[in-house]
């Protein structure tokens, strides 16, 4: 018998390496690693930016491949759709859409509002959680689970939801005069977007809000074993 079963001390198993060779789990990992990488850029062009030449001018520097990395989570509604993950397709659907607005219905029409604080800000909100959300999946699908990433995972939402849902408000709130001066009804089509925002909010973050606690309570079952 080995001594450490004869002393009842048995230790735990550590996190098993990648065991699925499958190409969907491949392809998994490569989009999620991908998507970290750009987000980090966005992330570090507004960290840099910022500091260097002000709020105004950031639009400049990262919106256009803010714009484009954005719409390629269009792919995330079609994993969802197709059933490649398993998150739910109205969440996410809802989630994407609501960032394509902002990026292409908004900023892209009407550029003079990235020149706020809103526009950075928000633009850190997004950075941050998808760098965190997409490392959290690559760490997951590779089969492991550090600790410090599912801290982060399943807590920065708890500040960075609620300061990039106000910035993206504020974002829109700003673009409707100018809206109205465009079309009329593309005015009153972003006034119903503010008012949507409300419960679109609500989904989102109580979505998150559950998926936090089954995490923590998982963990707490498993230290209490």
């Amino acid at each position: 018998m080995d001594s450490k079963e004869a002393s009842g001390t048995v230790r735990k198993p550590g996190p098993k390496p990648l065991q699925s060779s499958s190409v969907r789990t491949q392809y998994l990992i490569l989009y999620n690693f991908v998507s970290m990488i750009l987000w980090l850029v966005v992330l570090g062009r507004v960290v840099l930016l910022v500091p260097m030449v002000g709020f105004g001018r950031v639009y400049q520097g990262a919106g256009n491949f803010t714009k484009w990395t954005q719409t390629m989570a269009l792919l995330e509604v079609v994993h969802s759709a197709v059933g490649i993950v398993r998150a739910p397709i109205g969440t996410t659907l809802m989630q994407v859409s609501s960032r394509l607005l902002l990026v292409w219905g908004i900023v892209n029409n009407f550029p003079f509002v990235a020149r706020s604080a809103g526009y950075s800000s928000m633009l850190f909100a997004w950075g941050l959680t998808e760098v965190v959300r997409y490392g959290f999946f690559v760490f997951t699908l590779s089969g492991y689970s550090p600790g410090i990433i599912s801290w982060l995972r399943y807590n920065t939402f708890l500040i960075l939801y609620p300061l990039g849902a106000s910035s993206e408000t504020w974002l829109v709130y700003k673009a409707i005069p100018a809206a109205k001066k465009f079309r009329q009804e593309f005015a009153w089509a972003l006034q119903l977007i503010l008012f949507i925002y409300i419960p679109g909010f609500y989904i989102l973050f109580t979505h998150m809000l559950k998926q936090r606690r089954k995490i923590m309570r998982g963990k707490q079952m498993e230290k209490n074993q």
